[in-house]
């Protein structure tokens, strides 16, 4: 049950726009979520070009607005009792003319005019040719997103844009990660945050923007112009949280039913607001709750997994570590003086879907599972466990010890039920962490002539352990170059799956820490940054004061979680051991059968 607004308490607003919905929550100062509403968006497809996906600010916004006001009227929270509210949203790239009017991307006759489709979604994929100049640059912003540029991120598409726009229509644009977009139209600040600028527009740390770089690809007229289209000039930028502008504007108030002037903090992307809302978290083990962390060092031992349709790993480290196939290390993003990295798995819950609603034997599990009133991971974990219990084996890596999956399915051509379970969402190519190569695809050892419902949840079971595999992959690398990780913190929908979890932690060899509400840690964390917006207006924060000011609050404003340790018997320990080998000899074997390839088609 939520608790009963008071008149003196305060209350923070925290809104997080992902794919394709946008969410709105109220908490107090205890992180007690009062009410939560969440509203579809839109996403626009080519039919006759896949690697379109836009969005429109204003279906955004509106979104936005209609959650803020169920909410306040929910929660019976007055509009002078919410101190501050703050933003997370994808890493989209949102366009806009120098009036704040919408400039369309879309390709054709409509591309740099005025109109509603002006956000090139994070998933769009129209920029491989601008991506691909980008990474032959031997550019020092390369040195900072893992050694490539992703064709997802904001300058490629920025440079797609300039190459198929006229140039009169692109001088007058602005470009904005999606989060600081946000944070503009709220206040008519376009301040840029750090988080943003540095992780997806090639900000360099402590050196700003390049000109060389912009010279290199044919985008000169953004330092010529001083950057004024991109922001950010002269390290002018804000750490998370920070008051933007004289907070909310009178429009803004209005359409959110709040007070003009509320403070509004510097936002996020999304999955480092799933850092915030998690990685201070206590936990409740044996009836006991752990000893809350008086500082934010400890952070650095903690990741941060925020698993949903994809997975996104972030870590902060004291010093730059720099990891090959891993985005960063991005200075400042949340904690000024702190670096961060961030590793990622591409389509881990979709692919999840996929293995399942594609095998001749998904119908019979839905049956099953309404016969039984239970969810279908439910049937399946069951089926798994009965078939452990059959064969007389200690675990259900020994009852599949035999077959071997590699994961990187993701190639750009799935069948029309993929991009119904993706919900319209971005099939990504390839690897993303820690090899960053887009050629890798999936790989099975070990089939047998069977389509039944065994079959099913064996290759369910192998799923979530090629899953946990290469999430260990990314941590030893992350480890290796220099990371002290020693624990992993989830959010996300993946976070409920206990079983999940368990094999997580057997297979990585560390505890893992699940949140109070899987589905609310985003907004929790960028319910976070509006109270540290509310506390820090007006003052004059030391480095060490706004961080401890920042952590405090993460600690007071995240509810306890629960922990999973690793449980496996010695046998299972010495098989997933095995497994791990062998998961690392298929990346080797791919990469040999791929040149052998090579070599027999030269001429």
């Amino acid at each position: 049950m939520a608790p009963t607004p008071t008149k003196t308490q305060s209350y923070y607003i925290g809104v997080d726009v992902g794919t394709g919905s946008a969410r709105a929550s109220i908490v107090d100062d205890n992180g007690n979520t009062l009410a939560s509403c969440t509203k579809d968006t839109i996403t626009y497809r080519d039919p006759n070009d896949h690697r379109i996906f836009e969005q429109s600010t204003n279906n955004i916004w509106d979104s936005i607005s209609a959650c803020i006001k169920t909410c306040l009227a929910a929660s019976k929270v007055a509009p002078s009792s919410v101190k501050g509210l703050s933003f997370d949203a994808t890493c989209s790239l949102a366009v806009c003319d120098f009036n704040s009017e919408p400039v369309s991307v879309t390709k054709g006759g409509q591309l740099g005019q005025n109109g509603d489709r002006n956000v090139v979604l994070w998933a769009d994929h129209r920029a491989e040719k601008e991506a691909d100049l980008i990474n032959s640059t031997g550019s020092v912003v390369l040195d900072y997103v893992g050694g490539t540029m992703s064709l997802e991120m904001e300058i490629p598409k920025v440079l797609w844009l300039k190459n198929h726009m006229d140039k009169k229509l692109f001088e007058r644009c602005q470009f904005f990660d999606l989060p600081d977009f946000l944070t503009y139209r709220a206040t008519e600040d376009n301040i840029r945050s750090c988080c943003s600028v540095t992780c997806k527009c090639s900000f360099v740390p402590t050196k700003g923007w390049q000109p060389d770089f912009f010279e290199k690809i044919g985008l000169k007229e953004l330092y010529e112009r001083d950057y004024n289209q991109l922001g950010a000039a002269n390290l002018k930028v804000l750490t998370a949280g920070m008051p933007v502008g004289n907070g909310l504007s009178k429009k803004t108030a209005e359409e959110f039913g709040l007070v003009e002037g509320t403070p509004v903090g510097s936002g996020v992307i999304d999955a480092y607001a799933g850092w915030l809302g998690t990685v201070a978290a206590r936990y409740k083990e044996g009836g006991k709750l752990s000893e809350a962390i008086k500082n934010v060092d400890e952070s650095r031992h903690r990741l941060a997994a925020v698993a949903g349709t994809s997975t996104c790993h972030i870590v902060q480290s004291k010093e730059g570590v720099f990891v090959n196939g891993v985005w960063g290390p991005y200075k400042d993003p949340v904690f000024p003086g702190w670096w961060m990295n961030e590793g990622g798995q591409s389509s881990t819950g979709q692919l999840i879907d996929f293995m399942i609603k594609t095998h001749p034997a998904y119908p019979r599990l839905v049956e099953l599972g309404k016969e039984q009133s239970k969810n279908i991971h439910a049937v399946l974990y069951e089926t798994l466990q009965n078939l452990k219990k059959e064969a007389k084996v200690d675990s259900l890596t020994e009852l599949t010890k035999d077959m071997h999956f590699y994961p990187d399915l993701h190639g750009t051509h799935f069948p029309p039920i993929v991009h119904s379970i993706a919900r319209s969402f971005a099939v990504i190519t390839g690897n993303r962490s820690p090899i960053a190569d887009p050629r890798m695809r999936g790989s099975f050892v070990g089939l047998a002539l069977d389509d039944g419902l065994t079959d099913l949840a064996h290759k369910y079971h192998l799923t979530l352990e090629a899953i946990a595999l290469q999430t260990r992959h990314i941590v030893d690398e992350m480890n290796a170059k220099g990371h002290s990780i020693t624990s992993i913190y989830m959010s996300g929908g993946q976070a409920k799956n206990i079983p999940m979890m368990q094999l997580f932690a057997e297979t990585c060899g560390m505890p893992i820490v699940l949140p109070f509400d899987h589905a609310g840690a985003v907004v929790l964390g960028a319910a976070m940054l509006g109270r540290f917006a509310a506390e820090a207006k007006g003052r004059k924060l030391s480095e060490k004061e706004q961080n401890d000011l920042l952590w405090n609050i993460m600690v007071e404003m995240t509810p306890p979680g629960t922990i999973v340790r690793p449980a496996a018997s010695k046998r299972e320990k010495k098989l997933l051991e095995a497994k791990y080998k062998i998961f690392r000899e298929q990346i080797d074997i791919q990469y040999r059968w791929r040149k052998e390839i090579e070599e027999a088609l030269k001429d």
